[in-house]
């Protein structure tokens, strides 16, 4: 089926690069993308496409790759190269899917049909930059994605539409992740059929109340703090897998990470990081309340392993360590 909607892109990773793939499979023309300039990534720091500019090429789309639109920004020639070529380019709707680039009102202001947004989190919840890892971290049961309005503020636009998903408790930002992308694919592409049909989309602001913020993942966080109840630890274990992985590092230093985990109570009254228990299922680490059983694990240079493997090739010991990190 072929559409005359004409839908400029802007996105830069996976989840972005399955709506782009969802909206061109559903015979939209897709007269440019734009995406981040490559980045260096991998053991050789060698410039690497993003997902979405790898999909365009493959499809024959004409690819933009401005490090900014803002004419005021580091960047003001390449910025307005970028808006000239926007301008340039006939398009009905511009949509948005995790481009990470700041739009500046006369961006929103040159599509005819404005600018859609696919946004991972049910807002107001988790307006910016990381809300799946957040919705997880913070044991939200649902989530889902909102289609909205792009305005100059950060995801505060009217909404157009959402779809909602359970959050399981085994879900991780990758399993949620590769869910939400389906899932902003398909409702983009409804809210374009129903766009092309009727000119126009119904939206409904933001409620005021229940506004949070996703700060983006540091690595910093990435220390599991003992003194934290296990089932909280156990939720950023989660959410930062894929990235950046929680760590857990011994009183000699070794770092190791851990990638899968689940909270249990506490036997007996040893210190927070207190190894207590180890077996071919797990190894039981206390915290400030309950203990964290470590299924899977990866020691400096090794990978991901479940933990009866991870004891084959590394020495734990009941009674061992693991440091507090200094508290924020």
């Amino acid at each position: 089926m072929s559409h005359s909607l004409r839908v400029v892109f802007a996105g830069t990773p996976e989840f972005a690069a399955a709506a782009l793939a969802a909206i061109h499979d559903a015979g939209f023309p897709v007269p440019l993308v734009l995406t981040q300039p490559d980045r260096p990534a991998g053991r050789g720091m060698k410039l690497q496409a993003s997902p979405v500019k790898r999909y365009a090429e493959e499809h024959g789309l004409s690819v933009a790759q401005p490090p900014s639109l803002r004419r005021a920004g580091k960047y003001p020639v390449e910025a307005e190269a970028a808006i000239n070529l926007l301008r340039a380019t006939q398009h009905d709707v511009m949509v948005v899917a995790a481009y990470g680039l700041i739009l500046p009102q006369e961006v929103l202001d040159i599509a005819p049909l404005g600018c859609i947004n696919i946004h991972a989190s049910l807002l107001p919840r988790w307006r910016g930059a990381a809300p799946i890892h957040r919705a997880i971290e913070a044991g939200d049961a649902q989530t889902g994605i909102t289609l909205m309005q792009m305005d100059a503020g950060l995801d505060t636009g009217a909404m157009i539409s959402e779809v909602r998903t359970p959050i399981s408790a085994d879900d991780t930002t990758a399993t949620l992740h590769d869910r939400l992308a389906n899932e902003g694919a398909k409702l983009i592409v409804e809210a374009l059929v129903e766009l092309e049909r009727n000119g126009k989309l119904a939206s409904t602001p933001q409620p005021a109340a229940g506004v949070t913020y996703a700060e983006k993942i540091g690595k910093h966080e990435a220390a599991l703090d003992w003194r934290r109840p296990a089932a909280v630890l156990a939720r950023q274990v989660r959410a930062f897998d894929p990235f950046p992985g929680s760590v857990a590092t011994l009183e000699d230093g070794t770092s190791i990470k851990i990638w899968a985990a689940a909270p249990e109570p506490a036997q007996g009254g040893d210190a927070p990081g207190t190894i207590t228990s180890i077996s071919p299922e797990g190894v039981v680490v206390t915290c400030g309340e309950g203990a964290l059983r470590l299924t899977q694990l990866q020691k400096p240079g090794g990978k991901r392993l479940p933990v009866r493997e991870f004891l084959a090739g590394f020495a734990l010991a009941t009674g061992q360590r693991f440091q507090l990190p200094e508290a924020k």
